[in-house]
């Protein structure tokens, strides 16, 4: 099974207002919700993706790293210690069980079972329980980013159309930017991770098409020419997020330093 994104984790300090910043970019936000684990987030839903902002709420209910159980609010925790921006770069899962032999049978760093329910509220008052199972792994060479799958339980009540409908004209995810000294070191690693074995790789990177967006990993310099912003100095960096917009006729960035460490790039929309 080759697996498309499912959503892009953003940490940030402020939630509120890193919220109120994609508001004034034309995004629709959901209200905050909380982790049982110390963790609170709002989210930017979009066609079967989201983007996840993400903030220590409690930090007397972070669990430490360490070990074979992945803290994903202490992961958070130190990366917020460093700088905001993309932390973890999530995929879709359609049975948790097999993502996870299957990654055991590639080699790859695979943590314990993860699975967890809240509550979720929407702009107009509902509240519903949501729930999920993520199947966390590591690649050695990307230790300051996380990676997991994301099985949905309850996909019928988690995505509400009236958080998809966006000022802006946002609808679809078009493609990931991580930045990499050298690309190829991820080659096998995300090739594990997402199924697919069929890449793309030029003089400025590697590409990787999902069911649902590309991965494209950048040099410093060919992302420094393609996306016309710095390059993160923190590397491997998950840099920056492009999402196809109808009502557009042309490419928009926002630099990552007005956007709690991430560029977003607005595109039209591709038809098909």
């Amino acid at each position: 099974m080759v697996r498309g994104l499912d959503h892009i984790v953003v940490a940030v300090n402020d939630l509120d207002a890193a919220a109120e910043a994609w508001e004034d970019l034309g995004f629709t936000v959901t209200p905050r919700a909380l982790h049982p684990w110390g963790t609170a987030n709002r989210l930017v839903q979009l066609d079967g993706f989201f983007v996840e902002l993400l903030t220590v709420a409690d930090a007397e209910k972070i669990e430490p790293l360490g070990g074979r159980s992945f803290s994903f609010g202490g992961f958070n925790r130190e990366f917020l210690k460093r700088h905001e921006g993309g932390s973890m770069l999530v995929l879709e899962s359609r049975d948790p069980a097999s993502d996870r032999s299957g990654f055991e049978r590639l080699g790859l760093t695979v943590y314990e079972p993860f699975s967890f329910e809240r509550q979720a509220t929407f702009s107009d008052g509902a509240s519903v329980t949501v729930g999920f199972d993520l199947t966390f792994v590591g690649d050695p060479a990307a230790p300051n980013l996380g990676f997991f799958t994301c099985y949905n339980r309850y996909p019928e009540v988690f995505w509400r159309k009236e958080a998809q409908i966006h000022p802006n004209g946002a609808k679809a995810v078009d493609h990931v930017i991580m930045v990499a000294n050298d690309p190829s070191d991820h080659h096998e690693f995300l090739g594990g991770f997402t199924g697919q074995r069929e890449m793309r790789a030029t003089s400025l990177g590697l590409e990787v098409k999902t069911p649902r967006g590309t991965i494209t990993v950048l040099s410093p310099v060919a992302y420094e020419k393609l996306v016309g912003q710095p390059a993160p100095k923190d590397r491997p960096a998950l840099a920056a997020l492009a999402i196809g917009c109808e009502g557009i006729d042309s490419r928009h960035v926002i630099a990552a330093d007005q956007l709690n460490g991430l560029s977003v790039i607005l595109e039209p929309l591709k038809k098909g």
